[in-house]
């Protein structure tokens, strides 16, 4: 047996979190840049709770709330630009995936002064502020991740970077935020983290100990979306989701995912698919693709889900989330597969697919409503 995990957050669980560990908030320094959306995390409680505390430790902060969804360069480098014009010494992400990423990019460039090209190439000399991330969605698993995505308009795409020094430093996780977080969002965020545990169980960087990981999470999950009343969803149930959600961001942090999210990346940029949704979308049929390779690690996530096929699977799916009526032209199926193709992930599946796979993948998806 023989295996590499690296998890260098700290993370903190549990309600009220946040609250009770006031002091690790101010080991990292005297000014805060705050990272985060609209409006969401006003509502809910997380930018007040995070703003008590700066103030309690008497922390400097600013905050930056212009994250959309999907969040482009020119949006975090604005960010960066905030945070070198306050000196900021850490960078607070709150929110989904969205922000937490974007937290990561403004990270990097307040202490990098950098273009979009040597930005996405890595090319930073300074090591990254430290980043505190707070969740308010259970899905990417970014808290835990050395990951961050964006969309990038002069590549028609989401794009990925990656780094060690890119995992937050802290990462506070208190259900509570996502109490008043609606069906859709709770759905579309579940099954992203449904296949983060998946492709990252059937994949070559797979190990005994990301297999343990992945397999807790698709069970909890796979449970959750059968037993969840969408009108009233617990306390305990949000903090399930959002534990098999951070599991299965420490697997894929590991293993990186594969096919799936590879070929959900055009489904966001260009038909505007929330990025959960797109994979759910993708999944049914891009598991009978990777059980060519690996058919008894699919029957396992099969099983662990708690159905009995793919149709099942798929039929779950349905169930869940919210219908979408796929339909590509010939020209966009072969934009899409070009961009898939792309994806450098795609070596991460057990039999890695050719152009022909995926297209084989996308004929199956455009013949389904999910």
């Amino acid at each position: 047996m023989q295996f590499n995990f690296r998890c260098p957050t700290r993370i903190f669980f549990g309600r009220d979190c946040i609250a009770q560990n006031g002091s690790e908030f101010t080991a990292l320094g005297k000014k805060a840049l705050i990272v985060t959306g609209g409006s969401s995390s006003k509502g809910n409680g997380s930018l007040k709770d995070v703003v008590a505390i700066l103030n309690q430790e008497n922390i400097e902060y600013q905050v930056f709330d212009g994250i959309e969804q999907n969040p482009s360069l020119t949006t975090v480098f604005r960010g960066g630009r905030k945070g070198r014009e306050m000196a900021a010494d850490f960078i607070i992400g709150i929110g989904g995936g969205s922000p937490l990423d974007a937290a990561k990019a403004v990270a990097i460039l307040t202490v990098n002064d950098m273009g979009e090209q040597d930005f996405i190439a890595r090319k930073w000399t300074c090591q990254p502020l430290p980043v505190v991330a707070v969740p308010t969605t259970a899905g990417t698993g970014s808290e835990v991740t050395p990951y961050a995505v964006f969309t990038v308009d002069w590549a028609e795409s989401k794009m990925l970077i990656a780094g060690e020094n890119l995992f937050p430093t802290l990462a506070f996780l208190d259900g509570k935020y996502m109490l008043d977080l609606p069906w859709e969002v709770t759905a579309n965020t579940a099954v992203d983290a449904l296949t983060h545990g998946i492709e990252g169980y059937i994949n070559k960087k797979a190990t005994v100990f990301t297999d343990l990981l992945a397999l807790e999470s698709i069970s909890i999950i796979g449970k959750l979306l059968r037993q969840m009343n969408p009108d009233h969803i617990s306390l305990e149930e949000r903090e399930q989701l959002l534990y098999a959600s951070m599991l299965a961001g420490m697997v894929v942090a590991q293993t990186s995912a594969n096919i799936v999210h590879a070929m959900g990346y055009p489904f966001t940029y260009f038909k505007g698919l929330p990025h959960g949704l797109a994979n759910g979308v993708i999944l049914p049929a891009a598991l009978e693709y990777l059980a060519q390779g690996s058919p008894g690690r699919v029957e396992q996530v099969i099983k662990t889900m708690g159905c009995q096929d793919i149709t099942e699977v798929g039929d779950l799916l349905r169930k869940v989330l919210p219908v979408t009526d796929i339909h590509l032209t010939s020209k966009e199926e072969e934009k899409f597969v070009a961009k898939t193709m792309l994806v450098k992930n795609l070596d991460n599946c057990p039999l890695r697919p050719g152009e022909k796979e995926v297209m084989a993948i996308l004929s199956k998806i455009a013949l389904q409503k999910v």
